[in-house]
């Protein structure tokens, strides 16, 4: 098959005449007329020109017989037949209209139709390259009487080709932007950019060329890449920061029928630091009262400067020593204004103007401006001081005053003074503040300022107190001025000293000659500049055998033992006056009568265990009557636990023998070792009796018990375990001659052994019970150095050793 509208040599006018008319309406596709025409030639020749392999051997599939160009179709076209756009042909094809012409894919049948016999495709509506650039479509020709492919489906694309029909656009217009003011001739502002939705491939469509229709001479603009540029130089933002600019966008490289679209800039111009600070006058003038307080505002100044934000900003400072010393100046950054504030306070009589110089500097320079001058200014401020009645002022922030102890009443202190400051010097008036705390020990005089006291003082009590002394003037009662006065109470030796004692000294046992038992510190109430203390045993009274007392020199003295070794059973409490004077003037002294405990102690005399000694001492025993209830009392417990032992095992036991007719003999094996020589209990005999008396000798054995219960209970202190030293040959003779006069049962034999040694055994005894005693080489006064504990042994023993050698 092959694209052929015309013979070839009939169509070379027709192409130049097309490309002509193409070029002049700007809808020409790049493919030239003359590589056009080389196309169609190839493509007969190909077609025409057949295999001589293939003819002789007609089962191998023939060469393709067409070869498709690119078909293509003008948008936005308007005319009242359809568009021809191109022509489908097959070699096959011998015009007898055996060949049909099929057509699929997209717009087939809608958008594009094919004669079927001649193969002519058309363009039945109006395209729009914007919406939809290209078509890809399949031709396949049919024989008409076999309905076979007389070629094989071929695929091809028809393009569609673009006319000028859309104006380039700003899609995010209005636009911002923004340059420093006073910036030089060129500088980039923005750049602008436009959008054409034409092919920008094809033709001048969618060639953008950008201008300025507003904003110059101030802007200008590329007209190729749309940057904007600053137009002049110097442009002041203080006298004008706003401008519209408006810029042009036009297709066709600008040439005349192109199609535009326009968009408006808005540009600030930003502030830069090229105003100076200017104040508007040269002279102020300021009053202040001489009243005003130091360190509060009394005044405020500005210079102004036509920059703003940072640009603006400057501080302001007081260059003349003169106003630097009274006044301070701060600077406000919010409303650029310079603070003054009071250093130091103001006196009309001394002093009644000031003059100070002010100067404003910008903070942030720019070193571009610098030409400009000097950014900063100066101007004199004279302030000029007021007359104020003033309070009166005394001759003190604070007074201390001291008084003795002990004064009477009436005794002078000291003397506040205050003075009016103002030129009259009027008269003034003292009086104690009475709103504050009241202290009701004092007097002052109302015209002298002279204080007394008006109570006996005692610094024991009080050693300090304070008043608030007010001032006013007598013409002018409102004006009024406090001082704090604070009085200290002077001491005298008006307290005697002594011995603190809170709780009673513990005297060891085991104390020796000479041994510290003590060291105690006296107490006085009086200041301690009074002197040392001192400490005696009183002359008047016998010398104490037991203890003695050394002064330390330091304030304090040591009680030490004067004897080896203290009882407690002896003699529990001992007392020692003890003299203590001070060095004060006069000398003051007292006695002092300390309680000495005798104690057990442990090792080196570091605890003591008096509390539970002086208990057991108020209960009237001794120490030998309470061991021996504790011994009786463990013996009780120990008793009543083993029999509660012996009779649980009791009932726990069963008969061996159950049934009565069971005559046969019995071997019985107790595997028990027993409790000894004297423990009958160990084995039940009952169990080789007829079961049915087992009750009644389990009945008697609790009786018994019940009957030993009571006897221990009216028994003494102390229940002895010993039982009566009775033959147990005689009490299994007894039990068998109960058992032979037993006829509730028939006669069991058995065979039982009794592990019992009896009397007169020729081994001996080993028990330690009934040795002599040995003689002990451990004397008993070396228990002293051990703890409580030993120490009661101790004294059980020396009263054994007593008892035995009376």
């Amino acid at each position: 098959m092959r694209v052929s509208t015309c013979a070839t040599a009939r169509l070379c006018p027709l192409l130049i005449c097309l490309y002509v008319a193409q070029r002049s309406c700007g809808t020409l596709s790049q493919t030239s007329p003359i590589k056009t025409l080389r196309n169609l030639n190839q493509s007969q020749s190909q077609n025409q020109t057949g295999n001589p392999e293939q003819e002789k051997d007609q089962h191998n599939r023939p060469k393709r017989g067409w070869i498709w160009n690119q078909f293509y179709v003008l948008e936005e076209h308007i005319g009242p037949e359809p568009q021809h756009v191109g022509k489908l042909h097959s070699n096959s094809d011998k015009g007898d209209g055996s060949v049909h012409y099929l057509l699929s894919g997209e717009g087939a049948g809608t958008i594009f139709i094919i004669n079927e016999v001649t193969g002519d495709i058309h363009a039945t509506k109006s395209l729009d390259r914007e919406k939809k650039s290209h078509y890809v479509l399949h031709a396949q020709a049919i024989d008409h009487l076999t309905n076979r492919a007389v070629e094989p489906e071929s695929e091809f694309i028809i393009k569609v080709q673009d006319v000028n029909d859309n104006a380039p656009k700003f899609p995010d217009g209005p636009f911002k932007a923004s340059v420093p003011e006073m910036a030089d001739i060129g500088t980039s502002v923005f750049q602008i950019t436009a959008t054409d939705a034409d092919d920008p491939t094809y033709g001048n469509s969618a060639r953008i060329v950008y201008s300025i229709l507003q904003g110059q001479p101030y802007f200008s603009v590329d007209p190729k890449t749309g940057i904007i540029r600053t137009g002049l130089a110097n442009m002041d933002r203080e006298s004008r920061e706003f401008y519209s600019i408006i810029i042009q966008a036009k297709d066709m490289a600008g040439q005349v029928g192109g199609l535009s679209g326009s968009t408006t800039i808005n540009i600030t111009l930003t502030d830069v630091n090229d105003n100076p600070p200017r104040f508007p006058q040269k002279n102020y003038q300021l009053y202040v009262p001489e009243s005003a307080q130091v360190g509060k505002a009394v005044g405020k100044i500005k210079a102004n400067d036509e920059d703003f934000g940072i640009n603006a900003e400057m501080t302001y400072s007081i260059t003349n020593p003169d106003g630097d010393t009274m006044f301070s100046i701060s600077t406000d950054s919010d409303k650029k204004e310079g603070v003054l504030s009071l250093k130091m306070t103001l006196d009309y009589e001394k002093k009644k103007a000031y003059t100070l110089q002010i100067e404003g500097v910008n903070t942030h320079l720019d070193s571009r401006f610098s030409h400009l001058g000097p950014f900063k200014d100066t101007t004199t401020l004279k302030i000029i001081i007021g007359d104020v009645d003033e309070a009166p002022v005394f001759s003190m922030d604070y007074y201390i005053l001291d008084v003795y102890e002990n004064a009477p009443i009436g005794t002078e202190v000291g003397t506040v003074t205050a003075q009016d400051p103002d030129s009259t010097k009027s008269a003034v008036r003292y009086a104690i503040d009475k709103n504050g705390h009241v202290d009701q020990n004092f007097n002052i005089d109302v015209s002298s300022g002279l204080i007394t006291t008006k109570h006996i003082l005692d610094r024991e009590d009080v050693a300090w107190h304070n008043i608030t002394v007010m001032a006013t003037e007598v013409d002018n009662p409102s004006l009024v001025t406090y001082v704090p006065v604070t009085v200290q109470v002077l001491d005298v030796n008006d307290n005697m000293p002594y011995i603190a004692t809170d709780s009673d000294i513990i005297v060891c046992e085991s104390s020796r000659v000479g041994q510290v038992i003590q060291i105690v510190r006296a107490t006085d109430k009086d200041d301690f500049a009074n002197g040392r203390f001192s400490f005696s045993l009183p002359g008047d009274l016998p010398v104490n055998p037991n203890f003695t007392l050394k002064d330390n020199e330091d304030n304090s003295a040591s009680i030490m033992s004067r004897r080896r070794g203290f009882s407690q059973a002896e003699q529990e409490v001992y007392q020692l006056a003890v003299e203590v004077g001070d060095g004060g003037e006069p000398l003051l002294s007292s006695t002092s009568t300390l309680t000495l405990r005798v104690c057990p102690c442990q090792r080196g005399g570091r605890a003591r265990v008096c509390q539970a000694q002086a208990f057991l001492s108020s209960a009237g025993l001794s120490t030998g009557a309470l061991v021996a209830i504790l011994l009786c009392i463990i013996i009780l417990l120990a008793i009543v636990v083993l029999f509660v032992t012996l009779r649980s095992k009791k009932t726990k036991k069963e008969p061996l023998i159950i049934s009565e007719e069971d005559v046969r003999e019995n071997v019985v094996t107790y595997d028990d070792e027993g409790g000894g020589e004297e423990d009958t209990e160990a084995f039940d005999i009952t169990a080789l009796r007829n079961p049915s008396a087992v009750g009644e000798m389990k009945l008697r054995r609790d009786v018994l018990f019940q009957a030993w219960e009571a006897g221990a209970a009216v028994g003494a202190s102390c229940v002895s375990l010993a039982l009566a030293d009775e033959d147990i040959n005689e009490i299994i003779k007894q039990r068998v001659a109960v058992a032979d006069r037993d006829t509730r049962g028939p006669p069991y034999d058995s065979l039982q052994t009794y592990a019992y040694e009896g009397h007169g055994s020729p081994t001996g005894s080993i028990s330690s019970l009934d040795l002599p005693a040995a003689q002990s080489e451990f004397d008993s006064s070396d228990l002293d150095e051990w703890g409580p504990e030993v120490h009661t042994l101790a004294r059980l023993f020396r009263e054994s050793e007593s008892k035995q050698s009376q």
